[in-house]
């Protein structure tokens, strides 16, 4: 099963982690987050119970362009490219270029691991 490890920190502790990896100053180990959110509150509004729904019939229909996806949906194909962009900076949606230009989403991950520092 293919888990995007997500982690939470705040914008400080993102940017001094980013420059410490540019500087060689630290190296990211294996099973580190790959995404970072800068808050449980903005981790849970991408990843709404709507979202999740979302990415589920993704994944199980692979629909093959945003039109078809907003006919499955009954959603505004704008309103559904403006969360897919979202869901796609971090990583949890891949937006694929198919024949003419068409956006193909394609969920990338089947699960989602959370790592919260609390200290």
């Amino acid at each position: 099963m293919k888990t995007l490890k997500i982690g939470i920190a705040d914008y400080g502790q993102m940017k001094e982690r980013t420059l410490a990896i540019a500087r060689g100053d630290h190296k990211p180990a294996k099973g580190e987050p790959t995404v970072w959110f800068t808050s449980i509150e903005s981790f849970a509004k991408v990843l709404s119970q709507r979202n999740r729904e979302l990415l589920a019939l993704i994944a199980r229909r692979r629909p093959e362009s945003l039109t078809a996806l907003a006919l499955l949906t009954g959603r505004n194909k704008s309103n559904l490219s403006r969360t897919l962009k979202t869901m796609s900076r971090y990583g949890l949606v891949e937006l694929d270029r198919g024949q003419r230009g068409k956006l193909i989403p394609h969920v990338p991950y089947e699960q989602v691991s959370l790592d919260v520092s609390l200290i």
